[in-house]
């Protein structure tokens, strides 16, 4: 038994705004202190370039905003933070993904030295970066067709431009001086731990077998990776970067060592202390969201990240191929247990977007001093959500498709993009807001829909992430549109907190990830039922929503 006060672990979870450090006692999951800091460049919008769909971020926010967020959430609690420092455990990371970086020998990314510091292709290519659309076609035509195997099959059956190989093409080909300067490529979950760690050498970095399995094809049944010459027929390049990853891939409750001095005097910690091999945040979050078997989590925020576990293969039950998701990968979430993805490429960031749109005026037409244009951005979706969730659903309701910024699941294409039909001269911003709330609702029911025709059973759905927390209406919609309670985690960190389950684990304060789990986590906050009346007239819009989208796919080029 794990004793109160005697042993804290943290979790650090880098979402796409900022990092989020909790710590929390090892013993019942009390957070002790916790602290958010957001990227600096990132903030100000540098390197990012929206309508090219182009999204980077510098390597020196992760690691200022880490070490920030760290002595902010010890400060949190300043009167015991010398006592707190001196029985932190481990640290566990996460980050989006897949948010790969060009590295050099020494795996450091290109953007951290002299020739590169601002050129974007030398930066980590952010998950929602989708300038290799291109790029994913031609790996998903070789994937099927070249040496007897399809290397998509553990992948949904299609590869995505948001993931590993597709936006590693892309930057080669377009940036000779940054291709002529890689070593070798690097997701983000892996730099920051190998980083914490002083492990230079990109042969000896412990790999996470969350990011490999899902976004870089990596699979026990070739062995790793694709061949040497399935990346040579691509690029060089590529073939070349391929062969420094190894073939090995670890699980997050694996240990990849522990602080260099330097990091430990930074941080006021010893260079004991522990840390976990990475993994990507909504995979750490399930756990931190109370993940089991037949539980579906529902991370919520800028996009949708949906995961669920089953049991491991076997020579009576071997392992069923789920087509059309984001890939299925032994012990991606729970060590022992198949980890199955999928997501939604946009949920608050639709939200943002009707926000942005409606705020151009407020922003570019009134003097800077005559209104607080902060104060009204901070509250307009607060406002509109109200007024929208005076407005009920008629079989004549407008419906907008999902696909903002493409469509992850079902069958991942970022070729696509949104609608909204039904629009009329008495159509107002609530309305549009409700019909916003209820694309997401229904692209969340049709992922449900294709994990169950793909034989995975959902008796539990967890949703997790700051719009689950915020969003009253959104979360009722989804009730309401799946015909299915909505649980809501209680904690305000789910993916901190999973990773100091895992942090928890490594240090042997617990035998497994699940005993961990049932120590820490926050547990359920409220649940969502559904509105019976309400789920008859969705069952009728969600036929219209299938039928527009079936449309709008058959008419992009």
């Amino acid at each position: 038994m794990v004793e109160k006060n005697e042993h804290f672990v943290a979790g650090a979870d880098f979402g796409s705004d900022s990092v989020r450090v909790v710590i929390l006692d090892a013993a019942d999951g009390e957070i002790i202190g916790q602290c958010v800091s957001p990227y600096p460049r990132w903030k100000k919008g540098l390197y990012c370039e929206p309508k090219l769909n182009q999204f980077r971020q510098h390597p020196l926010d992760y690691i200022e905003s880490f070490t920030e967020a760290v002595l902010g959430a010890f400060d949190s609690n300043y009167n015991k933070k010398d006592f707190i420092k001196k029985r932190l455990r481990a640290i566990s990371i996460d980050t989006t993904g897949s948010t790969p970086v060009l590295a050099d020998k020494e795996g450091r990314p290109l953007a951290l030295s002299p020739s590169f510091t601002e050129d974007p292709d030398a930066m980590f290519i952010l998950w929602k970066d989708h300038t290799a659309v291109n790029e994913a076609d031609e790996i998903n035509e070789l994937a099927r067709t070249w040496g007897g195997i399809d290397y998509t099959k553990y992948s949904g059956g299609v590869y995505s431009s948001e993931w590993f190989w597709a936006k590693i093409l892309h930057t080669v080909r377009k940036n000779p001086n940054v291709s002529k300067a890689a070593y070798t490529a690097m997701e983000h979950c892996d730099w920051i731990t190998a980083n914490l760690t002083g492990t230079e050498n990109p042969s000896t970095i412990k790999r996470s077998r969350c990011a490999a399995g899902h976004k870089m094809l990596w699979h026990k049944e070739w062995g790793g990776y694709p061949p040497e010459e399935f990346f040579s027929i691509l690029h060089p390049a590529l073939a070349k970067i391929r062969n420094t990853l190894g073939s090995e891939t670890w699980t997050a409750d694996t240990i990849a060592g522990t602080l260099t001095t330097e990091w430990a005097k930074k941080l006021g910690l010893s260079s004991e202390t522990i840390i976990c091999v990475g993994a990507y945040d909504a995979h750490i979050g399930a756990v931190g969201g109370d993940a089991a078997p037949g539980v579906l989590v529902k991370s919520i925020g800028t996009s949708t990240c949906d995961v669920i576990i089953g049991p491991p293969s076997s020579a009576e039950k071997p392992e069923k191929l789920i087509p059309g998701i984001c890939g299925q990968v032994d012990g991606s979430v729970v060590p022992g247990w198949i980890g199955y993805e999928a997501g939604q490429s946009a949920y608050g960031d639709y939200y943002a977007w009707l926000r942005n749109l409606l705020m151009w005026p407020v922003k570019n037409l009134i003097e800077p001093n005559a209104v607080n244009i902060e104060k009204i951005e901070e509250i307009f979706l607060k406002k509109l959500e109200q007024a929208a969730e005076e407005i009920h659903p008629t079989e004549s309701s407008i419906i907008a498709l999902d696909w903002i910024n493409g469509r992850r699941t079902p069958w991942a294409n970022q070729k696509l993009r949104a609608a909204i039909a039904g629009i009329d001269l008495g159509t107002d911003a609530p309305t549009l807001m409700r019909a916003l709330l209820e694309s997401t609702a229904f692209g969340a029911r049709s992922i449900i829909e294709t994990f169950e025709a793909g034989g995975i059973h959902i008796e539990k759905i967890m949703a997790i992430g700051g719009v689950a927390r915020k969003s009253i209406i959104g979360m009722q919609i989804l009730a309401d549109i799946t015909n299915r309670d909505i649980h809501i985690t209680a904690g305000d960190q789910s993916c901190a907190i999973g990773a100091a389950v895992f942090a928890a684990t490594a240090a042997g304060l617990y035998t497994d990830v699940f005993t961990a789990q049932k120590a820490i986590s926050a547990g359920t906050e409220r649940i969502h039922h559904p509105n019976p009346s309400h789920v008859k007239v969705y069952n009728k819009l969600y036929e219209k929503f299938l039928r527009l989208g079936k449309f709008i796919e058959g008419e992009t080029l």
